[in-house]
């Protein structure tokens, strides 16, 4: 006997029969691209249980929307989050995709106006100039530079941002990774010790005077009034008495090169030539006193300057010859020294170079424990004190060239500081 087949009720009937009829009038190409879109939905779902999947974009009625998946960032959003930098994801237009709530404190600003917008809102125009090639830079190697972030209340913000490209997405292409780190703390850290290392050449300076005046007033007059007794003594022996009268007029002698030591001693501590008679004189004098002394001939020459520059700035340049000078006296081995001051607009310059053996200047200075590197950073270091610059441009067999760019105004004092413009390179 035979079991009667069930019938299948009329709804699912129907409902197989639209599928049949659906399937039925489905061409190959529409065919290939379900098959494709399922192997799509596929991918995305093995990517999203691996971990590979961060966000996803879903297209809707009211645009795309972004879903964030909060599993798989959650460990770096908060280590992020945690950090005392601010910290920023960009794409290549330099929309801001991602940021920390240290970078939105940072500039002043909630963090919903920050994401989604444009990181050239924060930016000046130079600096907007400066970032893009920072970033096509950034392909090959990761970048750094220091500029002003434009904060919610129109400060200025100084920070350094570091750019390292990161791994291309499907929806944004190249991203790029921005750290950036407030400089405020370390610009006013930098300002103290500028400040302090002001009052400390000041202090050596006072001291340099103090002991030149002792000098000169004291000992140096002690000496000569020893050495005209000396002479007092030698004339009144007789000349019967031969070995004393020899020894007497040995000590007359070694008085004078005494004396004229501490006299050298004292114009170097503190040259009263240059209160006197000005700066040129005093290259002049500071350039003979080397030629006699060493036997290294120098060409001094100086431009008449249209005013007298701050005495600040002629101690500074007078202070750079000597340390120039001293340095190819010991190490350079030269025969020939030229020495040029010369205006350069509103600043004066100061150019010595020497034929001697040369060395490698990066190497030296970087170095900064090798012969006369303490002095190469010295002169540098008074350079800027005074609002300046210096550049030192050498190679082994070269001979060295010294250039040093001050300004003819009182920009700055050694006492103080003040706000200063920025020196142009020397060169």
């Amino acid at each position: 006997m035979k079991t009667p087949r069930r019938q299948p009720s009329s709804g699912l009937a129907r409902s197989r029969l639209r599928a049949r009829s659906h399937f039925g009038a489905t061409n190959p190409r529409e065919l290939a691209q379900l098959r494709a879109r399922l192997a799509e939905a596929e991918e995305t779902l093995r990517a999203i249980r691996g971990g590979e999947v961060d966000a996803v974009v879903v297209a809707g009625k009211a645009g795309p929307q972004v879903f964030t998946l909060e599993g798989a960032e959650h460990a770096y959003r908060v280590l992020i989050e945690s950090m005392n930098e601010g910290a920023l994801t960009l794409t290549p237009d330099k929309m801001i995709l991602y940021a920390n709530q240290c970078f939105a404190r940072m500039i002043k600003r909630p963090l919903e106006q920050v994401i989604g917008g444009s990181l050239r809102r924060f930016l000046s125009a130079e600096d907007r100039a400066t970032l893009r090639p920072l970033l096509k830079r950034a392909h090959k190697s990761g970048s750094k530079i220091q500029m002003l972030l434009i904060a919610g209340d129109g400060s200025q913000v100084p920070v350094q941002i570091s750019i390292r490209r990161l791994a291309k997405n499907a929806f944004h292409g190249a991203t790029f990774g921005i750290v950036v780190t407030d400089m405020t703390e370390a610009r006013r850290n930098e300002e103290i010790l500028r400040m302090l290392s002001r009052r400390l050449v000041q202090a050596q300076e006072a001291e340099r005077g103090r002991v030149a005046h002792e000098l000169h007033d004291n000992i140096t007059q002690l000496l000569c009034a020893i050495l005209v007794r000396s002479q007092v003594l030698a004339d009144e022996l007789r000349t019967c008495d031969g070995p004393a009268r020899t020894e007497a007029l040995k000590l007359r002698e070694m008085l004078g090169q005494t004396a004229r030591e501490v006299e050298r001693i004292s114009r170097g501590l503190r040259p009263s030539v240059l209160d006197q008679l000005g700066l040129v004189a005093l290259l002049r004098d500071t350039s003979t006193a080397f030629e006699d002394r060493t036997g290294v001939s120098i060409k001094l020459a100086c431009a008449q300057l249209p005013t007298r520059p701050p005495a600040h700035t002629e101690l500074t340049i007078y202070r750079i010859l000597q340390e120039a000078l001293k340095n190819v006296e010991k190490h350079a081995r030269a025969h020939h020294v030229t020495v040029r001051l010369a205006q350069r607009g509103a600043f004066v310059q100061l150019a010595i170079h020497d034929d001697g053996i040369g060395f490698d200047s990066a190497h030296r200075l970087a170095k900064r424990n090798g012969n006369g590197a303490l002095g190469l950073l010295g002169m540098r270091e008074r350079a800027a004190y005074a609002g300046g610059a210096l550049e030192v441009k050498s190679a082994p067999g070269e001979g060295t060239t010294i250039r040093a760019q001050l300004p003819l105004i009182n920009t700055a004092s050694l006492g103080g500081g003040g706000e200063k413009k920025p020196c142009p390179h020397p060169g």
